[in-house]
This record gives structure tokens, sequence and C-alpha cells, in this order.
């Protein structure tokens, strides 16, 4: 995206500045990237929450120097500031019209652990997950773990007093922050932490500006001691405000924690001091199944006694929000009987230790439940725990339900009162007419939900406003927080004095004059704040333009690209830095345009008459970031909203390329059905000219493919002339229809060859289409949908009477048979051929699970890598139980995607970031594996990026079964 956009200045209260000739010191001075065009400004408009701010513009520094320019020269032109990382706050906290300064990609190190002193340093933008394997290395841990933990940053979690399931035993941030290296709006840079009395008396009398800040802090400490020991709660789960209560005598003057909480309003953070506690390294999770919430928390007091590191609760109503969007079903799957869950975790130095610990409670509860599971080994944990950290999202766009929004989704209140204070809650709720399914940090009060507000008129905007007072006056009531681990930033600020009273308020007002007289730290957030009902990203004022699809019918968004591309709630899963795929290209370059939510967000701004984008498919800020989504589908299914970028990307590029010429690779690797045919007439001509040394780089040069790569080899015969040629077998038994895909036929025959062995090792017909036939799917990276609908049409034509009959299609390569289950349906959705042949397509794994083949037993060892499209759209337990099935000792990689993903790891400009998504995990384990093991992949992209970065050959899972066959046989 461009560095300098216009309008030349920009406006908001209290702030007239030139941001054209800021942005260009700003690239002139400082060591990082500069971006103030409009796509770039869209990109940072919203967080996670219901508030959207267009900033002046972005910079992400590449070093503390860059960023420390950055605020030197945004102090000389008076422009307010905000530091952001992961971007996932749900209170407004990170959205603001300020210089967004995101350091997350470069300013991310964990620094040093020291175990012995039980410290580790890391910089802002370094994620809480990475300081975590960090320190596990040594049986510690850092106690706080949001269920954004493997994407969230430390400088984020500082700034919102972030907590998670762990805080029962480690606390929240503020208690888990030794000291800080802090730098105000104004220029001055220290380290803070715990002060002495003698400390702060010679600071003090040491003056300047650092005497002055401490001066002013002594001084607002006692004015104010009084005060803030009456009316601070005394809750685990007290984040609301700003943490007063840390310079009190009795807290040693903590300086460093003090600012812990305060959302950016402050200070920046260039370096944490991070406390780390002991990490048990044994873990045993039980679930406990209620008749309902209420009853779950009123068990959760009993519960604590027995000294649980981590207790959540889930209510019944959520499961079914994920069942009916069914997401995440394997890991459901996982709890017992009930209308509501109490997770409980146990943590010990030995396994003994902790399974005691469970047993104990297990029995103290069993008159109290309806059910109860215990889950020992770690696989299964992780299941578990997924399910809570899907909660933030699973309520939103689930099919025939009002969408839900955050808003007041993280009240905390003493976990022994928490059952009483549910039950006013929800009938406060439908006092208002509102729903929610409730989640949460039992253990320790603190009350997550989304709610089904409406903020489409002014009406009910007002209806809102009006609960959240009342709302806020039923937690005060019961002696709780507004906030118990999401902040205060715009959403709750406002609601302060409520909780705080009117001088307290003043208190924190004044706090942060002393760190920031000037106003333009994160300004309008937590103090003299906006109004809660101001900024909504969607609230009465907003008006969309209207972009109809006309290819896809979006059919679960009701037809609208708009409500599709709104899907996206931010809650930044697509930011994970390891593990399951989503989102390959982020992992590749750390760029936020670079996520799911990234591109989602600049199509909704796209669509918004009030963005400085263009407003149409030609909006190039888009394109750009479309260009670099790999279509893995991984987000259909891992995100928890199920957003399906792979569709909008189709969807956007066959309109914007109405009036554009498509790359070259369009018309190559696009259209790879047809050269591929044209090519196999004589194949060792073809070899000759894509094999051999300088006309190779030929070919690829006028074929848009990167000089790195290599041609595939034709083969020498293709599968369906091999097929053709042979004479049929099993006449008399059910038949099938093997789909020979563009690439098993003329590339790796070989495949389909031991498809059909298997097949008819499982006493089946095999037949193949009479007509050359290719379901397109290389056509949808390139948004040629035309040609693709077409070729659909042919496919329905001439299959009319196998797919009439119920003969099953089994298809071998896993992007065509996603092809005829998911954009099939897309693009005929009211085609009653189109239903029955997506219904009645497998892959190869799931039709010989399906029929219950059993194959031969086999020895050794296996790795494997599944296919995105294969994770995403059927799911990989058919692999897993066909490969367990012939003994094989398998390694199923969670490897997320391979990087190659049809032509985008062919392509020059994408093929370095190919690679690195390919590094991250696959082919580092395909190095590191024994030359005996076998090495699985069923996608020709997998298997081509495996042989060209490796030289090391795959098998496709009907190669080994046919092995196993012939070993059976011999």
């Amino acid at each position: 995206m461009g560095n300098i956009g216009s309008p030349a200045f920009l406006q908001s209260p209290g702030l007239t500045l030139d941001a054209q000739a800021l942005a260009v010191e700003l690239s002139r001075e400082i060591s990082g990237e500069v971006r103030f065009d409009g796509g770039s400004r869209s990109l940072y408009a919203t967080d996670a929450s219901n508030y959207r701010q267009v900033p002046i513009g972005v910079v992400i520094p590449h070093t503390v120097d860059g960023l420390l320019k950055t605020l030197e020269i945004c102090r000389k032109h008076n422009a307010p500031v905000l530091a952001r990382g992961a971007g996932t706050s749900l209170c407004g906290q990170t959205c603001n019209v300020a210089v967004v300064i995101d350091t997350s990609k470069y300013l991310n190190r964990v620094i040093s652990v020291d175990p012995q002193s039980r410290l580790a340093r890391v910089e802002p933008g370094a994620v809480c997950d990475s300081l975590r394997h960090a320190a596990e290395k040594h049986g510690l841990t850092f106690g706080p773990d949001p269920a954004t933990h493997n994407r969230c940053t430390l400088g984020g979690m500082i700034g919102n007093n972030s907590c998670g399931a762990h805080s029962v035993m480690a606390g929240k941030t503020v208690d888990n922050i030794h000291r800080l290296e802090i730098v105000t709006y104004d220029g001055l840079r220290m380290w803070i932490g715990p002060t002495s009395d003698q400390e702060l008396e010679q600071i003090i009398r040491e003056g300047g500006r650092r005497g002055e800040i401490y001066a002013d802090l002594k001084a607002l400490r006692d004015q104010y001691a009084q005060q803030i020991r009456t009316r601070f709660p005394k809750i685990k789960r007290r984040v609301s405000g700003y943490n007063l209560d840390q310079l009190l005598p009795e807290n040693g003057f903590n300086v460093a924690r003090a600012l812990v909480g305060t959302e950016g309003t402050c200070v920046w953070v260039l370096q944490a001091e991070a406390q780390l506690v002991h990490s048990p390294p044994e873990r045993v999770v039980v679930v406990l199944g209620y008749s309902d919430i209420y009853a779950a928390a009123d068990q959760t007091p009993a519960i604590l006694p027995f000294g649980p590191i981590a207790l959540e609760g889930l209510d019944g109503s959520l499961i079914e929000d994920m069942r009916r969007k069914h997401l995440d079903l394997r890991n459901v799957a996982c709890l017992p009987k009930g209308n509501a869950w109490l997770l409980v975790e146990f943590g010990g130095d030995t396994k003994d230790e902790a399974q005691a610990k469970a047993k104990a409670m297990i029995q103290a509860q069993a008159q109290h439940t309806v059910a109860q599971q215990i889950y020992l080994d770690r696989e299964t944990q992780n299941r578990v725990w997924a399910i809570r950290e899907t909660g933030a999202a699973a309520r939103n766009s689930v099919p025939g339900q009002p969408e839900v929004y955050p808003g007041w989704e993280d009240a905390g209140v003493d976990p022994h009162r928490i059952g009483d204070y549910l039950r006013d809650y929800m009938k406060l709720l439908h006092k208002y007419g509102y729903d929610t399914s409730l989640y949460g940090h039992f253990g320790d009060g603190c009350i997550h939900g989304r709610i089904s507000f409406d903020f489409s008129t002014r009406e009910s905007v007002a209806h809102w406003r009006k609960f959240l007072f009342e709302a806020a006056d039923l937690v005060v009531a019961y002696g709780g927080s507004l906030s118990g681990e999401h902040g205060d930033g715009q959403a709750r600020a406002e609601l302060l004095p409520i909780m705080f009273g009117e001088e307290l308020v003043n208190a924190f007002r004044i706090f942060k004059y002393i760190w920031d007289p000037q106003g333009r730290m994160n300004p309008g957030k937590v103090v003299d704040a906006y109004p809660l009902d101001a900024n909504l990203r969607v609230g009465p004022e907003y008006k969309p333009v209207p972009l109809k699809p006309i290819h896809f019918a979006f059919r679960k968004d009701n037809g609208s690209f708009l409500h599709a591309a709104q899907r996206c709630v931010g809650t930044g899963k697509c930011r994970r830095i390891e593990g399951a795929a989503m989102c390959p290209s982020y992992r590749a370059t750390g760029e936020e345009k670079d996520t799911t939510r990234g591109r989602a967000r600049l199509l909704f701004e796209m669509m918004n008459s009030d963005s400085p984008m263009d407003h149409s498919f030609r909006n190039e800020h888009v394109k750009e970031a479309l260009d670099t989504c790999l279509s893995c589908k991984s987000c259909k299914s891992e995100c928890p909203v199920q957003v399906d970028m792979a569709s909008y990307k189709a969807e956007f590029f066959s309109q914007y390329y109405l009036e554009k010429h498509r790359p070259i690779q369009a018309y190559t690797i696009g259209q790879i059905a047809r050269w591929a045919r044209i090519g196999s007439f004589m194949p060792g001509v073809t070899n000759l000219f894509t094999q051999s040394p300088v006309l190779r780089d030929v070919m690829k040069m006028l074929a848009g493919i990167a000089k790195q790569r290599q041609i595939p080899r034709f083969a020498s015969q293709t599968f369906v002339q091999w097929f053709q040629k042979r004479p049929p077998k099993n006449e008399q038994k059910q038949k099938l229809l093997l789909w020979p895909d563009t690439f098993n036929n003329h590339f790796h025959p070989e495949v389909a060859q031991a498809a059909v062995d298997v097949l008819e090792h499982a006493g089946f017909q095999v037949i193949i289409p009479k007509q050359h036939l290719c379901c397109g799917r290389p056509l949808f990276d390139f948004g040629m949908l035309d040609q693709a609908k077409k070729q659909f049409s042919e496919i329905l034509a001439a299959l009319r009477q196998h797919i009439l009959d119920g003969i099953p299609l089994v298809g071998l390569e896993p992007s065509c048979v996603t092809a005829f289950r998911d954009e099939l349906l897309n693009m005929f959705p009211d085609d009653e051929l189109a239903k029955k042949l997506s219904g009645q397509s497998y892959l190869l794994s799931e039709f010989l699970d399906k029929v219950g083949y059993k194959p031969p037993k086999m020895t050794g060892k296996a790795i494997v890598h599944i296919h995105c499209h294969h994770k995403a759209v059927m799911g990989a337990e058919a692999e897993r139980n066909i490969l367990n099935k012939t003994g094989l000792a398998i390694q199923i990689l969670d490897s997320g995607c391979c990087g190659m993903a049809g032509s985008y790891g062919f392509e020059p400009q994408h093929v370095e970031d190919s690679l690195k998504i390919a590094e991250k995990v696959l082919l580092p384990a395909v190095r590191n594996a024994e030359r005996t093991t076998r090495v699985i992949a069923d996608g020709f992209s997998c298997r081509e990026q495996v042989y060209q970065s490796t030289e090391r050959r795959t098998q496709h899972l009907a190669e080994v079964l046919r092995d196993g066959i012939r070993n059976a046989s011999d």
C-alpha cells in the first residue's frame, strides 16, 4: 500500500494538523514503514469492538530508535498517537483518530529469560505464547493467558491488564509485571517499578521531569488514598479504572503496576520485565456437566478450595450455536452431558498429584452434576480448551439467529456471588429484550457473553445505552467491576463514575495529566472519553455502498456480499503465530493486510461510504490484499465466524478484472487443464521444452513461473489412456466414478492407478467419465468464474445419469473434491442435480471410511500432511481412521498450509513467501524424518512443494494402501 494519502488536513475535536507534512517527515526521518494511504488507514480503523475511527496514519517502526523518532516527530506536529499490538481489544482502545504505531511486526522479541530470578524481558510486540514457550523451557510460565494468547502481544496485555483462564493460579497482568521501560509523549525515557520511600524521596529531590512526575504521583496518592482504599472493589478481577491502588504504601508505590491497564493513555511501553511463575508439568482437566448455568455458577465457590489452576464456565446455548454453525464439532463432542459445564484444570509435579486433586473434587461434586468427564491426555485437553477459546465469536453469524455484539461482555464480581448475580443479570437482559450466551472465568467471577444489541436506529442505540447504565448499577450493587478483563476504552469509560464516584474519576484524570499533560496519548479513552454510543462502526449513521455479487450466491449471508464481509468480528485468530493453518500469508509477512481479518476489514471499508478508499470493485488496496490470499479455505473452518475469504477473493477478482487485464498466470496456470491436455498429446516434446536447460527458463518466463520453481514433468501416458486400455474388473459389483483430475491424470497417473487397485480391492467397479471434464478449481484463484460455471454445467450434463443413479464420485485431489462440495453449491444453490452431486462426492479416504474398508496391515512410520482444503471442508478424521487401520505409526503434522497453494507458490512475486510458509513446520519435519519414514500428502501442490524443496518423494494415500495390498499378496 502507498505511503502518503489525502486529505492533507485531518480534523477531530481539538485537533487540526497537516497530515501530509507529518507523513513526509516521518518517511524521511524514521527507520520504519510509514503508511498514510486510504487503504492502510482503513485497515486500522477498528479493532474487535463496536467502534470505528479512521486513524491519521500508520507507522510500523523497525527499531526502538525508530519508534522514539516517530514519537518525537508526532510531538512536533502535535499529533496524537495510539499504541497497537494485535488489535483484539473489545472496548475501542485500539482505534482512534491518531497515528497508529504497530509494534507487532518488528519489536516482538523475547529478549531474555532468567530462570533464577524468574524474570523475563520482552518487547511490546512480543506475542504472549512466545514468552510462555521460552519460559516453559525452564519449567516456568507467564501466568496471564487470555483466549487470544497465541496472537495477543505483551504490550496489549499490559495496556489492558489482561487475565485469562489461569488467573486463578497467577492473577492478572498487573500481578505479573515487575518493571517497565517507558517513554512519555514529551520524550522522558526511564525504567519504573516498585519504589521504596527512600528511593521516592531521592527521585523527587533530583528534580527534573522525572522528579516532577514522582512528586505529583505522591501528592495524588496522599490526597486520594482513603477513597482508593474504600471505593476500589475488593475482588480479583477489578480491571476498570487506573491502578491507583498500586501507589499505596502497602503496595510499595509500584509505578509500573500503576501504569498497567492504562490502555496507552499515559505512556509508551518500550520493554517489560515480567515475572514468571512455576508451570505445573502435569495437568488434568475435568469437565462437569450441570442442569443449567446457574447451577454451575452456584458450585463455583465449592470447587475453589480444591486448588484448581483454572475454572471456566460454559453455557449450553453457546454450544448449541457452535453446533448450528458446524463449528469445532470434533471438539464439542468431548463435552459430557449437560446444559452447562465447568472446565476445571488441576496441576501438579506428577500426574498422580494432579489426578488426586481432580478425583477429590469430582467426588465432592458428584451429587450436583448430571455428568462428569476427566481428561488425562494433552491432545483432548487442548480440544476442550479450544471450545472455551472459541467462545468470543461462537455466537456470531449463527444461521437464523440475530447478530450479537460486545458492549457489556466482561463484568467481574466476587465468585462466591456469581450464581445470584447471573440470575439478576439475565432478568435485566430479558427486561430489555436482549439474548446472550454466558461463559467466562467463573473461578474469578468474570462473566463473558455477546449480546443481541441493535445499533441500527437512534432509538435502539438509546435503548442499549439505558441498558448499560442499569447493568453498571447492578454490578456495582454486587461490589463488582464494570470490566473484569477487557478494560474500559470507550465502551465503559462513561460509566466509571457509577463504580468509583466523581472524585476518583477526577483522580484518574489527574493521573493521566501527570504523564500526558498534552493529552495526546490515545485521547478520548478511559478519561474524558468519547460517549459510549459515539463512533459506532455500524450505528445509525452507517451508510453502506451496495456492491452485489454476480457469480456466488452467498446463501449463508442472504445473498449479500456486504454481510459476508461483515462476518469478521476482529478476534484475530488469523494472527496466530503457530498451529493449524489460518492465515499462512500473515505468518510469512507479519502484515495485518495479509490476515483474514485484514482482508475482511478492507472489503467492509470498500463498501462503507465513510471510508477513505474507493468504493468499487476496482479498489486497488483490496486487490493488493487479496492477491496474497492463498485461497487455502482455512478461514472457512478455523475462523470462529467462518469467514470464507477464498470465495470473497474469487468474487472480487471476477469483477475487478472486468475492466482490467488478468496476469499471465491466469492464462497459463489458471488454464492448466487446457494446456495439460495439449501437452499430453506429445509428452516427450513437451518435456523437452519444460525440463531441458535454457528452454525451461524461457518457458517459465513466458508462463509467469518463478525461476526457482520446476515445471512438473508430463507422464508418458495419462491415467485415462491407461484406464481405457485395461480390461474391466468387478463388473458385477457396485459402481463408483473415479474423478481423473488434471494433476493425477497428466502428471502423476501412478496415483490414480493405485486408487483403482485400492477401490477394486475394496470390492467396487471403477468407472471414469467418458469425456474430458474439469472442475475448474484453478480458475477460481483468478476470478474466472464465467468459465468455471460453464465447466460445472458441462459436468452436470455429462454425469447427469450417474448422479441420478446415485453413483458416488471419488476424488483424489482434495481441491477438486472441495470444488464439488463447496463452490458448486455456491454457484448453483437451487440446482437439485448440483446438490445431489455435492452430496455424493467423496475424497478417497472419506469413501473408504464410509464403506468400512479394512486395509491390509503394514509396518513402519509415516508423517502425514493434510491439504488445507481437505481439512477445511472434509476434515481429517477419515484419513486418520484409514491410516490407523493399516497399523502404520502415523504422525499427522500440525503443519498448516504447504505454501504452494495452486498457482501461488509458482508465481515470482510469491515464491519467497511460499517457502517461508513451508519452512514453518512442513519442510523441517520432512527433512528431519528418517529415510524409511513415509511422507504422505494427497494434494498435488503439497507434494510439489515437498519435492521441489527437499527432493523427498511423497506418497498419496492411494499409493500407501496399494503398497499394503501388494505386500499382503507377496
